[in-house]
């Protein structure tokens, strides 16, 4: 999972570095559809990152909430076993 994690986050700041090069290049070269690919080109700097953080945040939550189900499985489990061993 760390392996992955860190495979994604390589390839997060790639995708950044780049489109903080497009903006750039947007910005410098003056051509007809070169204000809007500026525009487009600052917007997905600002929303990417964005949208990464809301994954994680959204991941963390059902990751717990999964795991508390989980724990509450196994001692509901552990409770009918107990039930179990003392009416023998």
């Amino acid at each position: 999972m760390k392996q992955i994690q860190r495979i994604l986050a390589l390839a997060g700041a790639v995708l950044l570095a780049v489109l903080y090069l497009a903006t750039l290049c947007c910005a410098l070269f003056d051509s007809s559809s070169g204000m809007v690919m500026f525009r487009a080109s600052v917007t997905c700097t600002i929303l990417v990152p964005l949208l990464l953080w809301g994954y994680t945040v959204i991941y963390r939550l059902a990751k717990k909430k999964h795991e508390k189900e989980l724990q509450d499985a196994i001692a509901e489990l552990e409770k009918r076993n107990a039930g179990q061993k003392e009416s023998r």
